[in-house]
């Protein structure tokens, strides 16, 4: 047997192995299904667009899903011009009035973020929605827009079949710990921390 041949053989045996293994950590699960509570977080790039990435998979599965924008204002990004083309299965709302150091208005803020949360209710309660995106409701939450508890209480109690994914920095410890899936974005180096502007097809 040469040697490649023995690292092949090798090979073989350590991939049976993880198999078995593999194996029976699916077999332990025994729920089929659950609607989830997701949470994508942290200081790094792409907590919307992994949100967004996720409608892309379901709308391949003909869900009906929502989106509620909270604290993001009126930019024509390239998901919503991309999704309006599935306007049959998609609802989306945007609900901010731009970043929070644009409005200056703290009650201005709060009865935006109010509104939107209000959309967020009536979208939970749409049957026919199986996937709802929450986008930078972190956001409101973290600058106390919306009460904390108000929002826990509705997100734990969803019905059983609704998926739901908040974006946003800072994701409340209390969220976190109700939360199905938390994925934190780190920051490991950033194309704006050398002059690059906001780019088109990119950011937004």
């Amino acid at each position: 047997m040469t040697e490649a041949d023995e690292g092949d053989r090798r090979h073989a045996v350590k991939m049976a192995r993880r198999k078995e293994v593999q194996d029976a950590e699916v077999a332990s699960k025994t729920i089929e299904s659950k609607g989830l509570l997701m949470v994508n977080t942290g200081p790094g790039k792409g907590k919307s667009t992994a949100s967004f990435g996720l409608v892309l998979r379901a709308l391949g599965h003909g869900w009906r899903i929502g989106v509620v924008q909270f604290i993001k204002g009126a930019w024509e990004t390239g998901e919503r011009k991309a999704l309006a083309r599935f306007s049959d299965l998609v609802e989306w709302h945007t609900m901010g009035e731009g970043f929070t150091w644009e409005t200056q208005d703290r009650q201005r803020d709060i009865a935006a973020a109010r509104k939107a949360w209000e959309m967020a209710l009536r979208l939970m309660d749409d049957r026919s929605i199986r996937l709802l995106v929450l986008d930078e409701l972190n956001i409101a939450l973290r600058y106390e827009y919306l009460p904390l508890a108000e929002i826990l209480t509705a997100l734990a109690n969803r019905r059983g079949d609704l998926n739901i994914v908040v974006t946003g920095r800072n994701a409340k410890p209390e969220l976190i710990a109700i939360a199905d899936l938390v994925t934190e974005m780190g920051l490991v180096k950033h194309h704006f921390a050398a002059g690059v502007k906001a780019q088109q097809g990119i950011e937004f």
